[in-house]
């Protein structure tokens, strides 16, 4: 008897011990669908940019071209679990970030008629591979699901498993169009607490429009070699979030360029300039909020500098307090946390959408 408790017990911790793979089959995510890209990266899958092509852009705008900000696959499955192995280049979490939305997943599952949260990929504490089950019990039949990549990582490998009777299949996009956004760090998603709430993200589930994330956090400037590779994206319009990063005099000295170099590679597509809201520590700390000013002024005035001179086709959506009057839409007094993300969703999409819609993008 006392043999048989002792097998029994030494069962039990066999089960649980047992690793994610255990009745798991994967497949390698490059051969399902890579939604948001904004252009084809050589030998770099979640790469955002090919940055040997545009190798004249400065060393930290390459850097954060390689993350994978705004990525996400698209498959559908019968499976009743869905796991995931990734591995990231870095290990580390940025402060005012949490680790799932720096370096983990983030899944989808349409549901309804429309997305719904199905699971998070927690990363692994100061570990480059990680593993897990995101999404177990699942109901039967066949479901959609799109699987956001990490907002401030970049991705070496990426694979999705699925219980090793279930079939897992490349699934179309869900989103049609390519509106390309160019900005700051909270475009490129700080601080949202997922990848899936990053405002881009939001919208595209929201309308069906395929809005391709090009945020980068801190670098935003409208360099000319920046601009200069921007117009080789094939997009239906473009928005330029962009005013939190460069000084008021880079904005004088830049936007023209940037904005002229847009319009003569994409004539009749739409280019649409967002006024970014006064951020939340200008409301206590007197030299951000002379910043924030200057940087709004400077940022109106090339608008309508740009309309005096016959660019046509371009828009501005001023701020309205697009993280609230509450104070209470900042994660870190600069970027929006999850509350600050969707008011701003609530007010830049129905502008964009209007102005979009003239150009037959909806």
């Amino acid at each position: 008897m006392k043999h048989s408790i002792f097998t029994v017990v030494i069962l039990a911790i066999s089960v649980f011990l047992l690793p994610v793979h255990a009745g798991i089959k994967y497949v390698d995510a490059s051969c399902l669908t890579l939604v948001g890209k904004g252009m084809s990266t050589p030998g770099n899958e979640y790469h955002r940019v090919d940055t040997a092509k545009y190798g004249d852009m400065p060393a930290s705008v390459k850097h954060l071209f390689t993350y994978s900000a705004g990525l996400a696959v698209s498959f559908k499955t019968n499976s009743s679990t869905v796991a995931v192995r990734w591995t990231t280049k870095g290990r580390g979490v940025m402060g005012n970030m949490t680790p799932i939305a720096h370096r983990g997943l983030d899944l989808y599952m349409y549901a309804g008629g429309g997305w719904i949260p199905a699971g998070v990929g927690t990363p692994l504490a100061g570990k480059t591979e990680h593993e897990c089950k995101i999404a177990q019990y699942l109901e039967s039949g066949e479901h959609k699901f799109l699987l956001y990549l990490p907002l401030f990582e970049e991705i070496l490998s990426l694979e999705i498993g699925v219980d090793s009777a279930a079939m897992i299949e490349a699934e179309p996009s869900p989103f049609r169009h390519k509106v390309l956004i160019y900005g700051s760090s909270i475009l490129h998603g700080a601080c949202a607490s997922r990848a899936g709430l990053a405002y881009p993200a939001r919208m595209s589930r929201s309308t069906g429009i395929n809005f391709v994330n090009f945020g980068l956090s801190g670098r935003g400037k409208m360099e000319a070699a920046v601009a200069d590779m921007l117009k080789d994206v094939d997009a239906d319009a473009f928005i330029l979030d962009c005013m939190p990063n460069p000084s008021p005099e880079e904005i004088v000295a830049r936007t023209q360029y940037l904005v002229k170099t847009i319009r003569e590679h994409h004539p009749g597509v739409p280019i649409i300039m967002i006024e970014t809201y006064m951020r939340e520590n200008g409301y206590s700390n007197r030299q951000v909020r002379e910043r924030c000013l200057d940087q709004s002024k400077a940022f109106i005035t090339q608008y309508e500098l740009l309309k005096e001179q016959g660019v046509e086709d371009l828009y501005l959506i001023r701020d309205h307090h697009a993280i609230g009057t509450d104070h209470e839409g900042s994660s870190d007094g600069t970027h929006p946390n999850d509350l600050g993300f969707d008011r701003m969703v609530q007010q830049y999409q129905p502008q964009i959408l209007d102005i979009l819609k003239k150009y037959g993008i909806e």
